[in-house]
């Protein structure tokens, strides 16, 4: 498989990066810090991973994954990116980003709002409705009678299924939620929104960082996607 970009070397970047070495995918690592701050987690994925700048990583290959706070993501250069598939984990959260009026006002959803930015790339959204730690618990070999679903969205049905192919080789069936104006049905609050992963749904806010996972089968995953209702982002709860 070609190399894969990563924008973004926070805990869904390195959780991804991780199980593409494991795979056997190149990598390419950024942060907006520099490749010099990634020394420690390139020696431990090993000689399948470099570290680059964030432009480097954009031009890596035809795949790449930008996990970086919402607000930032005005930072990195679109031209880079143009053309390709770029799977955005992006979340909305007011505590974090501040108000964004047209994502209060439900205008826009969180991808549609960073594609925005990115103009020609083909972005789908995916890996933003898991747990970093979660994404190695519940990772499985293709065929798995435990696999794990994670949804994918995107406008273009050829990015949607490269996301899908690289989302397999990582140990996840996916199931397409269709354009990037229905990815509300897993942002925050949706109930295929992260507690859908958790063990102990009940778990409270403050441990879900360490709880355990357990694997969602795809038709489980369709039903949370099907029965979603759209909360206003004033409405939630953070």
């Amino acid at each position: 498989m070609p190399t894969l970009g990563i924008i973004g070397s926070g805990n869904i970047g390195a959780a991804v990066a991780r199980l593409a070495v494991a795979a056997g995918v190149p990598v390419v690592v950024s942060n907006s810090r520099g490749p010099e701050s990634l020394a420690g987690l390139v020696a431990e994925l090993g000689s399948l991973a470099t570290a680059g700048t964030v432009g480097q990583a954009a031009e890596a290959g035809d795949l790449v994954v930008l996990s970086v706070p919402l607000t930032a993501h005005t930072a990195v250069p679109a031209a880079p990116l143009a053309g390709k598939t770029v799977l955005d984990t992006s979340n909305y959260y007011p505590f974090r980003d501040g108000r964004i009026a047209e994502l209060d006002e439900g205008e826009l959803t969180t991808s549609e709002f960073v594609h925005r930015h990115f103009g020609t790339a083909r972005l789908v959204k995916a890996f933003n409705n898991i747990l970093a730690h979660h994404i190695p618990q519940l990772a499985r070999p293709s065929g798995a009678a435990d696999r794990t679903a994670l949804p994918v969205a995107g406008d273009h049905a050829e990015a949607n299924a490269a996301a899908a192919t690289l989302i397999d080789r990582l140990g996840f069936d996916t199931v397409d939620a269709g354009p990037l104006a229905q990815g509300w049905r897993f942002e925050p609050e949706a109930a295929a929104y992260t507690r859908l992963y958790l063990a102990d749904p009940s778990t409270p806010d403050e441990l879900m960082l360490q709880a355990p996972g357990r694997p969602v089968p795809a038709a489980e995953l369709r039903l949370a996607l099907q029965s979603a209702r759209r909360v206003s982002v004033v409405d939630r709860v953070f």
